[in-house]
């Protein structure tokens, strides 16, 4: 057995904030650390969610790895910066979804 858990960073859209909770929900009973986006219930400022999204690279850091909630296989403009940095950081990432082909 590990010394701890594996740690899984979740990455995605906020317009599946139902998905990403059920997938943290499902990954926290299999014994996995779970770090996931901030949550909002009401609208940000751009300065907000500048700093949400640099706190969320800091997540991936302290990630073993990262899973993309991406239903329909989509992947907007935030979660595609997410998914190059863990790529550059040479984290392993995984999708719910099959990812769309690259273009």
């Amino acid at each position: 057995m590990p010394d701890r858990p594996e740690i899984v960073c979740i990455c995605g859209s906020t317009r599946f904030v139902d998905e990403m909770r059920a997938v943290n929900r499902d990954l926290t009973f299999a014994g996995v650390i779970v770090v996931a986006p901030g949550e909002a219930d009401e609208l940000i400022t751009d300065k907000q969610k500048t700093a949400l999204d640099a706190l969320h690279l800091r997540k991936i850091d302290l990630a073993d790895r990262v899973l993309v909630v991406n239903p329909g296989g989509y992947i907007g403009e935030s979660t595609s910066r997410e998914i190059d940095y863990a790529h550059a950081t040479g984290k392993p990432i995984s999708f719910t979804d099959p990812a769309p082909a690259a273009t």
